[in-house]
């Protein structure tokens, strides 16, 4: 189990750094003369037809929509294999993280909502700053190298999965448009079609997928975000293979984990990072989107996930996780606020039909308030560990 969470671990966290080295790409191309490329690049119209079938997007979507199907039909596999197997199956191991992610979903939102309350159109993206990008905040750990203890990491980890299952009620709940009742019952069919694999036995992991694809294509023609399809997906892959092998949740996780982490997710933030930075000043950032994200990001997330635990903690509704202290928990609870890849996706289905100021504005927000929340949580961290930690 160690062994296998390590090598987790140091994925996510390379996964990390190439994010990092995408953003920036994106964010030097786009204050370059190559910005007008990079900006044809993404909206580049591609298109699938079949007879009068057809489903016709820029690239942008086809990024946002398609590839972020196979993201979250990684997050729930690990979902899935952690509450049957892993950290979260333990009596009582859930309550710490589960405590931990609703405060740092609810008082970031609480924060945004508060400066924004007064303009419907910028409400909507209240969600924004209540997401953690969970290979950022790895990436930022391993630069601690020996300081931080295996717990510390495997914390951060829950944190973000609970978090990750909130942001898929969130989109599941809030964010839909233009409803299809038609495309939604027909996606709605491959549900008991995936169970009934399930529920016979089949092991083979092609026919779950081609079925899911199948259900992708209807939840995107209904108005419902098409990436929940993968997580729906994910609940009906079998949690145990044939005799002396290994499961199919297990295989698939393990071929997806390469893919998302180093194309998936690079791609994406390539994809949704370009900000151009001409005539940005401080009147800019003091403008409600981006500082209700960044407080969010910064005063929020430190303010619910440490504040959260500490008042269970008094109240004796959870305990420590033994090795930790409370300063190792502060230092976690700055890094939740790096919360840029789900953040940006939030963004992008909030703000996406409702003008490019806004888009600039949570971009903005997002990549101020996780940089600052990353050198804050470093430092932190840092100052509270002895090399010796680990």
């Amino acid at each position: 189990m160690i062994s296998a969470i390590r090598h987790f671990l140091k994925l996510e966290a390379a996964s990390g750094i190439l994010l990092v080295g995408s953003a920036v790409a994106a964010m030097m191309i786009a204050n370059t003369p190559l910005a007008t490329t990079y900006d044809q690049l993404i909206g580049l119209p591609l298109e699938i037809r079949v007879g009068n079938f057809e489903i016709a997007k820029p690239l942008l979507l086809w990024i946002n929509d398609g590839l972020m199907a196979l993201f979250f039909l990684l997050v729930g596999l690990e979902l899935k294999r952690e509450f049957i197997s892993g950290e979260l199956s333990k009596p009582g191991a859930f309550a710490f993280p589960a405590v931990a992610a609703a405060g740092g979903m609810i008082v970031p939102a609480a924060i945004y909502a508060w400066l924004n309350w007064d303009n419907p159109t910028a409400l909507a993206g209240w969600a924004i700053p209540a997401a953690t990008d969970i290979a950022f905040a790895l990436a930022i750990l391993t630069l601690l190298g020996d300081r931080v203890p295996l717990t510390l990491k495997i914390l951060l980890t829950s944190i973000a999965i609970f978090d990750d299952l909130g942001a898929i009620i969130i989109i599941a709940l809030f964010y839909t448009s233009n409803l299809s009742l038609t495309a939604l019952l027909i996606g709605a069919a491959f549900i008991p079609v995936l169970w009934f694999l399930n529920h016979r036995g089949v092991k083979e992991i092609t026919p779950y997928l081609f079925f899911g694809l199948l259900m992708w294509i209807a939840v995107l023609k209904s108005g419902v975000h098409a990436t929940l399809a993968g997580v729906v997906l994910a609940l009906f892959i079998p949690a145990k293979g044939k005799e002396g092998e290994k499961s199919p949740l297990l295989k698939l996780e393990h071929d997806l984990h390469t893919t998302v982490a180093y194309f998936v997710l690079p791609v994406f933030a390539f994809a949704n990072a370009g900000l151009a930075l001409g005539g940005v000043d401080m009147s800019s950032i003091l403008h409600p989107v981006p500082l209700g994200i960044i407080l969010g990001l910064v005063v929020g997330k430190q303010i619910g996930v440490f504040g959260f635990c500490r008042i269970a903690g008094l109240f004796g509704l959870i305990r420590l996780p033994e090795g930790l202290t409370w300063p190792k928990v502060y230092g976690v609870s700055m890094l939740c606020g790096v919360g840029f890849t789900m953040s940006l996706f939030i963004g992008s289905l909030a703000f996406e039909e409702t003008g490019e100021n806004l888009l600039f504005d949570e971009r903005l927000g997002i990549i101020v308030g996780s940089l600052i929340s990353g050198i804050g949580g470093y430092l932190v961290l840092r100052a509270s560990s002895s090399s010796k930690a680990a």
